[in-house]
């Protein structure tokens, strides 16, 4: 049985100068139905006359994500939920190929600093709508249990001994775990 997916710890702290006038919450997805989302903020920087002048929305909320092997993206999705629509819209969409999110979570740096990314957000017709900022990390799996895949080494012998007596013939095995590190 081989690994089928890995697991990333994403740190989605902010974006700025995004327009939106209502509460978003980020998306975050790899090539997957499974999906990640932040809970809401608000724009902190609305004026009296309903206008954003700079905008700074916080997150700071960390996401576990499972990524396929399959996946060479992830999707960053600012979506807004008015008050009226019962419907959310996107506001701004980044998709980052994997192998840029895995370099930078790999631990290039010091073990104890984050690798901060920032990556432009644009909206569906393709304009710039604002800059997103998370921090990735590579979370450690656990290692495989050997002995869950081997069958049992009495049984494999007593089928042998077995199969030997039964049709006379000389038997060739060939252990089910010859190929064990290239499996897992």
């Amino acid at each position: 049985m081989g690994v089928s997916s890995q697991t990333l710890e994403i740190t989605v702290i902010s974006g700025e100068n995004i327009h939106v006038k209502e509460e978003a919450y980020v998306v975050v997805r790899a090539e997957s139905l499974k999906s990640c989302t932040t809970k809401a903020a608000k724009n902190t920087n609305i004026d009296t006359n309903n206008n954003i002048s700079s905008s700074l929305i916080s997150w700071n909320e960390k996401l576990l994500l499972e990524i396929p092997m399959h996946a060479r993206s992830i999707t960053f999705e600012v979506q807004s939920k008015s008050s009226r629509a019962s419907s959310a819209r996107s506001v701004g969409v980044a998709r980052i190929a994997i192998s840029d999110i895995l370099l930078a979570g790999s631990g290039c740096g010091d073990d104890n600093s984050d690798n901060v990314l920032s990556y432009r957000l644009r909206d569906w017709d393709g304009r710039r709508n604002g800059v997103i900022h998370f921090s990735v990390r590579m979370t450690v799996a656990a290692p495989p249990l050997e002995n869950a895949v081997m069958p049992p080494m009495k049984e494999l012998v007593e089928d042998q001994k077995k199969t030997r007596k039964d049709s006379g013939e000389v038997v060739l095995g060939v252990p089910l775990w010859w190929n064990y590190s290239k499996i897992v």
